[in-house]
């Protein structure tokens, strides 16, 4: 919906128009507050401020309550005016919304596997070596190896996956973060891709850990220069931009916290297909053919570690241009001094 700066609903999509049980022409000219019910919205619209909230009872319309992600932003060049976007939470279709406790359950797989599987590929691996000397036995033991060296970087993957130390946060300016990123993702897996960056040259430090950081950016650049790989002309973004008021909720019965500091990957690729869009971020759900799994759930993992939600969208960039996919992480900002 678009929100004029009286509070008033200005326009409506036809999506809804469904979820509401209203018409644009019925709505148009109401208080949003009216078909949109609740509080903490309300509040942080009086004090001028964004708002975001995931997995929330909301008095929808005509049809009661549901369990709604709702966001509100700001318009470009038109102060005052707001767009409020909802969602129907996974909650609501029978999916269940503790990315969490998935998370757990796969992450104690993963680490009894890991620890399994790992030794007895050591000895494989030793064993094919000492074999290599013998007449006739290089190509298999070089098979033996390099399979062996596969799975043992699968492996590894599953134990980053695993780790859950606490992380060392600190303020951090991330704009050095980015350009190593950049510079790894250009000198390998984003070769022959437009790697563009709108950056914020005002943003302030971020209450991060460096290293997961830049592990998170760069997961999040080889996934979209994998998304683009057929695309005829290839392009990633980078963007940071400071959200002044933004507070959202990690995950259910958390409460909201101040997220300003807002960094986008974004590709022109087809984005996620339909039936996993909104598991992204289960562990072993891909929809590539030789995708694992691990490499989205270890992104939200430690950005959830660190105080921050990611999410995943189709979003219209530009006018005129067709949808991107974009992943937006939102973190905290570091306190003054």
């Amino acid at each position: 919906m678009l929100i004029d700066p009286e509070g008033r609903i200005a326009r409506a999509n036809s999506a809804c128009e469904t979820l509401l049980n209203f018409s644009e022409r019925a709505m148009a000219g109401q208080d949003v507050d009216v078909l949109v019910r609740f509080p903490e919205a309300q509040a942080d619209r009086r004090r001028g401020r964004m708002f975001a909230a995931y997995d929330v009872d909301v008095g929808i319309g005509r049809v009661g309550r549901l369990r709604v992600d709702l966001l509100e932003s700001e318009v470009p060049d038109r102060p005052g005016w707001r767009i409020v976007t909802i969602r129907q939470s996974p909650a609501a279709r029978g999916h269940t919304t503790d990315r969490a406790a998935g998370a757990r359950a796969a992450i104690g797989a993963a680490a009894m596997l890991a620890h399994e599987i790992k030794n007895p590929l050591s000895g494989i691996r030793g064993a094919a070596q000492l074999l290599a000397g013998g007449d006739g036995a290089g190509e298999l033991t070089t098979l033996i190896t390099t399979e062996v060296d596969r799975i043992a970087a699968l492996i590894d993957r599953m134990q980053d996956f695993t780790d859950t130390r606490p992380l060392t946060l600190a303020p951090t300016n991330i704009y050095p973060l980015l350009g190593h990123a950049r510079r790894v993702a250009l000198a390998g897996f984003g070769r022959g891709v437009a790697l563009d960056e709108r950056f914020d040259p005002s943003l302030p430090p971020a209450l991060v850990d460096g290293d997961a950081l830049l592990q998170v950016v760069l997961n999040l650049l080889k996934n979209a220069c994998e998304a683009v790989s057929e695309v005829a002309a290839p392009r990633v973004t980078v963007t940071t931009a400071y959200r002044h008021g933004m507070s959202a909720s990690a995950a259910p019965g958390r409460p909201r916290q101040p997220l300003p500091i807002e960094l986008t990957v974004i590709d022109n690729g087809p984005g996620a297909p339909p039936d996993i869009a909104e598991h992204l971020f289960e562990p072993f759900v891909s929809g590539k053919a030789e995708g694992r799994g691990l490499g989205l759930p270890l992104v939200e993992k430690l950005v959830r570690d660190m105080g921050g939600i990611v999410q995943y969208a189709r979003e219209y960039i530009r006018e005129g241009e067709p949808e991107m996919t974009v992943f937006r992480v939102l973190l905290p900002r570091a306190k003054n001094d």
